[in-house]
């Protein structure tokens, strides 16, 4: 049986977050490295590095749908003891996130100029962003790679080789950033060459992982038949998937676009800032990368009740620790501001951000596993409809109001605003169809067909 059926529901939860901390820790030390060296050139480069985050989201996300369909795909697969099935998924996988990254990569880099002038960028500090995007889409395929490959070693039972891999790139990317930002003079597109580096060497490291300790994955040309089988499989779950997460970073850009009206300190600081939250996020992650491949095996094995019993732990564990690291942002924000900068304007901003949004963070992490469980029990399309809720339907108007009537504050406490109200949201949701599935699943089979 496989393990994630097995023992009690909070302990498999924990054990399979535990070495993944190391690894959404490892994830967010990418951008703060590049946040923190870059931010010593100056505002000008730390603004365009902010300027470049909503579009590395939207290509980041893109593959990550991908990376979703094949883990639970995969995840069913193992819990039904088909190998054959579960490899075939990842090798098709693969092709299929190499071909997508080369293809958006190709038309990112035709149109930097028209997207980040659209944005906002102008100025020097557009060919800054041109600089770092150049290279980000050069090396793309070895973004999109590990993405995918991180969601495959958890639903193999390997967390802790996932961690491993990825902590590896991000101690990497620490090491080469200052060699290539000031060693070799290279600037902002020095992060990006360091960036791309470490994700190579990351790459080959899962290929390795993959291919040579857990033989799932055998490369060669694909049987068409299959790889269209494959295709329409993983897309079930991928384009929805893909979706949901692209609205995201269109947010972002044009929540940026909205701040960038109030001047490139409010850019800078506003980008550092969201580089800091994500640390707030870190432990939470690691347990929201676990449901999925934990939901998907029990919802195949008809576990309801583990399902249900996972989603109360979670939602508590969430709920408590966004109370508390909200306190502690609110109280280390202006250390924290001084890290990134000794602009008084862009160190304003910061603080700002910080002890506003983070009393929401709680409530954010509450909606993001509502739709993990979604995901985890075949409603790909439930997710994304309660993700456009968020960001469509709150969001970006009540962003958009709070600009317009108290500035660059009220942008933030709009975001305040949506992150309670679709916790809220989500949490009544999931917890609805739940027990629906919960009642059912106790009925005669006769019955509850």
């Amino acid at each position: 049986m496989p393990k994630l059926l097995e023992s009690s529901v909070k302990g498999t939860l924990f054990r399979m977050a535990y070495p993944m901390l190391v690894g959404t820790l490892s994830m967010n030390t990418y951008n703060l490295a590049d946040t923190y060296f870059v931010s010593r050139l100056g505002t000008l480069p730390l603004a365009a590095m902010g300027f470049t985050f909503p579009v590395v989201m939207l290509l980041t996300f893109i593959a990550g749908g991908i990376g979703t369909g094949v883990t639970t795909l995969t995840s069913h697969a193992l819990g039904k003891l088909d190998r054959d099935s579960a490899s075939r998924i990842v090798t098709h996988g693969v092709f299929l996130i190499a071909g997508l990254s080369i293809t958006l990569a190709i038309t990112g880099y035709l149109t930097i100029d028209p997207i980040f002038s659209a944005l906002g960028a102008k100025g020097e500090t557009l060919p800054l962003i041109r600089g770092y995007m150049n290279t980000w889409y050069f090396g793309a395929v070895f973004m999109a790679f590990p993405m995918m490959g991180n969601g495959i070693l958890i639903a193999l039972g390997d967390s802790k080789s996932a961690s491993r891999f990825m902590a590896f790139g991000a101690i990497l990317n620490c090491a080469l950033d200052p060699i290539f930002i000031f060693g070799f003079g290279l600037g902002i597109w020095g992060a990006a060459l360091a960036t791309v580096i470490s994700q190579a060497c990351s790459s080959i490291w899962l290929y390795s992982l993959l291919k040579k300790k857990h033989g799932i994955l055998h490369l060669g040309q694909p049987e068409m038949p299959l790889f269209t089988q494959s295709f329409r499989r993983i897309m079930g779950f991928a384009i929805p998937g893909s979706i949901s997460m692209m609205l995201m970073p269109i947010s972002a850009a044009v929540i940026t676009a909205l701040i960038s009206r109030h001047g490139v300190e409010a850019v800078a600081g506003a980008s550092a800032a969201s580089r800091i939250e994500m640390f707030a996020f870190v432990i939470p992650m690691a347990l929201g990368m676990s449901l999925v491949p934990f939901v998907s095996q029990n919802f195949g094995a008809g576990r309801i009740d583990r399902i249900f019993e996972a989603k109360k732990y979670a939602v508590k564990f969430a709920f408590y620790y966004g109370i508390g690291i909200a306190c502690l942002f609110f109280l280390t924000a202006p250390y924290l501001a001084k890290l990134f900068t000794e602009d008084e304007k862009v160190a304003e901003i910061f603080i700002m951000y910080v002890r506003t949004i983070s009393f929401g963070y709680g409530m954010m992490e509450i909606h993001r596993y509502s739709g993990f469980f979604f995901t985890g029990i075949h409603k790909p399309v439930s997710a994304t409809l309660l993700n456009g809720f968020r960001i469509l339907i709150l969001l970006i108007p009540l962003s958009y109001l709070g600009s317009v009537h108290f500035g660059i504050r009220g942008i933030f406490f709009g975001r305040l605003a949506t992150d309670i109200v679709s916790g809220f949201t989500g949490f009544l949701i999931v917890s609805h169809v739940l027990k629906k599935k919960k009642a059912r699943s106790l009925l005669p089979r006769t019955e509850a067909a």
